[in-house]
């Protein structure tokens, strides 16, 4: 039996475990893959505070995850395959695990274009975070994928670093706000081929172009580039809480301003919530106060 069980272990869920170690709560944090989570994606972080010049994200998770276990803190390789929210259970792959809270902080993951050379040079050339990656690209051209507000934004970003930014999209319009739309349009650095999918992302060891295909047509081209930025969405990480916890309608948990969920004593952080930035510093602030929360929780429980 458990004081805490936090499920994930990215930023958000190793920062809850952090908190948690310190306010003396017995945790368990569960991980099915490895410590790090998506975060892992990219090489290098450059724009996490304290790290002037950027940081390695292999050793910054390998900080974070030391700190965690010199409190004690328990880390198992365990898939969740469900949890009763009313009696603070987490069936795994491995067993059933009790606890008085739960935080949830099983992130999200970038939705993929899913054509060839994609995963292959995931990291090396396609990206799917410009605030991450932009200065990777300076003075260099990209590509980006999407038509929404969060592309809209992210390309505008991009433009502070790279020579041009070509936005791909597969309707003859963008769906991002016409101010937005506006101001791509003024922006000489923004290029735009609409009514076009990307079918292929070649190169040798990074990336060098993309293949795309004109939907009306179905004429072929090739478009030169040094990388590609995929913003089509992300897909929230909760398949297992699934009708047990409110969520929006993509999938993401709905969470109070201390991160309470619409179940007692079930907490979410992190990119499993909904939310309108998915960055490692917010991540970690919402694993503080997640674990805040349960401590409090917790106490009033007696």
């Amino acid at each position: 039996m458990y004081d805490l069980i936090i499920i994930g272990a990215g930023p958000a869920g190793l920062t809850a475990a952090l908190y948690a170690g310190r306010s003396r709560l017995k945790t368990l944090v569960l991980e099915k893959i490895g410590v790090g989570g998506r975060i892992l994606m990219t090489e290098v972080i450059e724009n996490f505070p304290g790290f002037a010049g950027g940081v390695e994200t292999a050793e910054l998770i390998k900080r974070m995850q030391q700190q965690v276990t010199d409190l004690g803190v328990n880390i198992a390789l365990e898939e969740v395959l469900e949890v009763d929210c009313k009696l603070k259970t987490v069936k795994t792959s491995e067993t059933t695990h009790s606890a008085g809270a739960i935080i949830i902080a099983t992130g999200a993951h970038p939705r993929k274009i899913g054509v060839p050379g994609e995963d292959k040079f995931t990291g090396r050339g396609v990206s799917y975070c410009a605030t991450c990656d932009a200065p990777l690209y300076r003075n260099k051209d990209v590509i980006i994928a999407g038509g929404g507000n969060a592309m809209a934004e992210e390309a505008l970003y991009l433009t502070r670093f790279a020579n041009t930014v070509n936005i791909i999209h597969r309707r003859d319009q963008l769906r991002a706000s016409p101010i937005l739309q506006d101001k791509l349009k003024e922006n000489k650095k923004i290029k735009f081929t609409l009514t076009s999918v990307i079918t292929e992302i070649t190169g040798s060891n990074k990336v060098e172009a993309v293949k795309i295909k004109d939907v009306n047509t179905a004429q072929e081209k090739v478009i030169l580039c040094d990388g590609v930025f995929v913003y089509i969405g992300y897909l929230p990480d909760t398949s297992f809480v699934k009708d047990k916890l409110k969520l929006d309608e993509n999938g993401f948990i709905i969470a109070g301003q201390d991160l309470s969920t619409s179940e007692e004593g079930i907490f979410a952080c992190g990119d499993c919530r909904n939310k309108t930035l998915y960055q490692v510093i917010n991540a970690c602030g919402d694993g503080a106060v997640a674990a805040d929360s349960a401590y409090k929780y917790l106490a009033s429980k007696g």
